[in-house]
């Protein structure tokens, strides 16, 4: 009981009426800054291949050559054979996840009508995967291109491969799904506004549903994480980019030799890069955002032992990604599809047994009220459940119901 003359309930109801006034503006905007962990698939790689190497068979291509260097290198140090079976499969089944062609530093700067001719070109090849239906020669779940950036010497040159290319795409098929622009070099906010407009004018002129195009916003300059007043960029580009962010792609090799980097020390694993990372990490939490760390330009070419040294490079790369909660990556040459889902797929059968265990303790201490060996929150709880949605996504745990469902309170608190 509350003391004689206190007002008790009346009190609480009052004082909460007005915390309600005065947090209602700060809820709504929270909710749509942070909805909460996307729902949609994230791929485990973003594929990248020059614009003027790209046609309508580079996915099976590199699904093909990466096959062939199996045959020819193989087996991959450290994975079973079992392991390296499920890899062969997946090359055959679904070889590149994410495509991107690549108008950027993977093509250099040509003459206008070169690079003209070869968004065209690009654009036609991708519209024929995109009518090719389903199969190893059909169009990747998630496709898109790299544009020259916004920088004063090239950004006229991007926008007009941009426009060309998509004026062309359009013209032969419809926008996929899960097309992507990637904005490169982003170093100030401003620059993610004029991106934001440039993709408002095109649906416009295109005919196309307002927020459909969307972009990743890559991270290559130290400006991009520390701003000239000293604020951190990243949180501030996201909300510039009024929903369309697709992705936040950190670029090791621009950002390292930015920092004075000496090239042999370039890496994603270098600390620097880490600090990059980890604050593209907290900018996208809970805001639905995908983040994707680099590649490595160790490349799994040359003799048997070179190969099989960069495969064991790549691979622990890949893991140590994966560790770091970094579901997605860079691969340039089409042998480190090996690498990449042979790590990728052991990384979450690694930890299958138990997340499935923890799981279903935490469910039956929900139903039972009984205590278990670890208390997971429910946070953790919605954190296991996310890695094996992730494991069977990409093809590394089996399509079959890996839990019940948790219930609609389980991601809360």
């Amino acid at each position: 009981m509350h003391p004689p003359g206190a007002p008790g309930p009346e009190l609480a109801a009052e004082l909460s009426g007005r915390i309600e006034a005065l947090l209602a503006e700060d809820d709504a905007e929270r909710a749509c800054r942070y909805p909460g962990p996307s729902s949609e698939r994230q791929p485990v790689h973003t594929a990248y291949v020059p614009a003027d190497r790209f046609s309508a068979g580079t996915p099976e291509q590199w699904g093909q050559a990466a096959l062939r260097a199996l045959d020819e290198h193989g087996p991959l140090p450290g994975f079973d054979e079992a392991e390296q079976l499920r890899v062969r499969a997946k090359l055959a089944r679904e070889p590149v996840e994410d495509l991107r062609i690549d108008f950027e530093d993977g093509y250099g700067l040509r003459p206008d009508e070169i690079e003209d001719a070869a968004a065209r070109a690009a654009a036609t090849a991708l519209a024929e995967l995109i009518s090719a239906g389903a199969g190893a020669g059909a169009a990747p779940p998630f496709s898109g291109l790299r544009m020259k950036s916004l920088e004063p010497a090239v950004r006229h040159r991007g926008v007009r491969t941009l426009t060309l290319f998509l004026q062309t795409l359009l013209e032969q098929a419809a926008l996929p799904a899960g097309f992507r622009i990637t904005l490169p070099k982003v170093s100030s906010v401003r620059q993610v506004q004029a991106m934001v407009e440039c993709c408002q004018v095109l649906e416009s002129r295109f005919g196309l549903a307002a927020g459909q195009l969307r972009f990743e916003i890559q991270i290559e300059t130290p400006q991009a994480i520390l701003g000239p007043d000293g604020t951190a960029l990243v949180a501030p580009m996201i909300t510039a980019t009024a929903g369309r962010c697709a992705g936040l792609h950190y670029g090791t090799y621009d950002y390292s030799a930015s920092l004075g980097i000496a090239a042999a020390f370039q890496s994603m694993a270098h600390p620097a890069a880490d600090h990059a990372k980890a604050v593209l990490q907290v900018a996208a939490a809970e805001t639905g955002i995908a983040v994707s760390d680099g590649s490595t330009n160790v490349l799994p070419v040359g003799d048997t032992a070179a190969v099989r040294a960069a495969w064991q490079l790549h691979a622990g790369l890949v893991r140590r990604s994966l560790e770091r909660g970094f579901y997605q990556g860079w691969d340039l040459h089409p042998a480190q599809l090996a690498s990449r889902y042979a790590a990728t797929f052991r990384f979450f059968t690694d930890g299958l047994a138990e997340a499935r265990a923890r799981l279903a303790a935490y469910q039956a201490r929900l139903q039972t009220g009984l205590e278990t060996n670890i208390a997971d929150e429910p946070a953790t709880a919605r954190a296991l459940a996310d890695y094996l949605a992730r494991g069977v996504a990409c093809g590394a745990i089996a399509e079959e119901p890996v839990v019940e469902p948790l219930p609609p309170s389980a991601g809360a608190g």
